[in-house]
């Protein structure tokens, strides 16, 4: 790789000290909880681009059809010599189809969790892309961003696919997108996906799939405890349990325990009760015009939105103020 295609790296991701203390945290509280954003390690990365090609998974193939079909929209609307954040950026599949359709993209700024996966897909954009500044942030975004200051001049835009806003209930959704408004403020823009409300069968099959891809994701998070925290989980006592909430608007994700058994985690005693659940995700759904006034309420002015056909999945164009 030369040294023009090369990207720069920034490592500001949470060290295994902050891993043990939520782990802990989580699994002595009542009910018992461990956040989301510890599904995300190497192997949990993989196997959540496997999800996202599963046949009842809908919302990666819908987002990225209607990128396909409006990209050269949204990029009207960004404008020339953007400066392009990708928040919780993966593999960086869909953001291709955005690069591709702006004109002369200054830097690309992907952020996310996973070391590894972040910065072998930050590599491979510098590599497919070498007019590109990329500089790669592996962070947790969800507690505020400390990023490079913009060029002068250069116009900010932040792109958060995958509808990985719905992971935070409402008022979390809120206070995020208020800090986005704030990062964004001066004449920048949010590009946000947002999965839509719809029959319960559908996003049931979504999150129970025939292969089982989903339910090894989930587990795979007791697996890197075991790995990283000295932890004795066995996985055979637990299973994978997703639903539809529709008072509330969401799916709940939990690891089930399937009978009463005792396991350690960093030489702490952790008791489990039969049918006793530790919460691992949320993903909430949103009408559209639900979102729109959430993203108001968050200090965004919303001047577009795309949704397919079926009304599965819907992309907001939201104005910074």
């Amino acid at each position: 790789m030369s040294a023009r295609a090369r990207p720069r790296l920034l490592d500001l991701a949470p060290d295994e000290e902050d891993f043990r203390a939520a782990v802990l945290a989580g699994l002595l509280a009542r009910p018992k909880s461990i956040p989301c954003k510890f599904l995300y390690d190497e192997a949990g990365s993989r196997l959540f681009e496997a999800i996202c090609d599963l046949p009842e998974y809908y919302p990666t193939r819908t987002e990225t059809a209607l990128l396909e079909r409006n990209a050269g929209e949204m990029a009207a609307r960004i404008g020339p010599g953007c400066e392009l954040i990708e928040l919780g950026s993966g593999a960086s599949r869909k953001v291709r189809l955005l690069l591709d359709a702006l004109d002369h993209p200054a830097a690309y700024l992907p952020v996310d969790i996973a070391r590894e996966p972040l910065f072998a897909a930050a590599a491979a954009i510098a590599h497919d892309y070498p007019a590109l500044a990329v500089t790669a942030i592996c962070a947790d975004y969800s507690q505020g961003l400390n990023l490079p200051p913009p060029s002068a001049g250069r116009r900010r835009v932040a792109f958060f696919p995958g509808s990985t806003i719905g992971n935070l209930k409402p008022a979390a959704a809120r206070s995020f997108l208020a800090a986005c408004a704030r990062l964004l403020a001066g004449g920048g823009a949010l590009i946000v996906g947002v999965d839509l409300k719809k029959a319960p069968a559908i996003l049931h099959a979504a999150y129970n799939d025939a292969q089982g891809v989903t339910a090894a994701f989930n587990l795979n998070l007791l697996t890197r405890i075991n790995r990283e925290l000295d932890g004795d989980f066995d996985l055979d006592g637990f299973r994978h349990l997703a639903f539809y909430n529709e008072a509330a608007g969401r799916i709940e994700i939990y690891l089930e325990s399937r009978r009463e058994q005792l396991v350690h985690v960093a030489g702490v005693p952790v008791r489990c009760a039969a049918g006793e659940r530790i919460h691992t995700e949320d993903s909430c759904k949103y009408g559209v015009a639900e979102f729109q006034a959430l993203s108001i309420a968050a200090g965004f002015r919303p001047s577009a939105v795309w949704q397919d056909d079926a009304a599965l999945f819907s992309i907001h164009y939201l104005e910074a103020p």
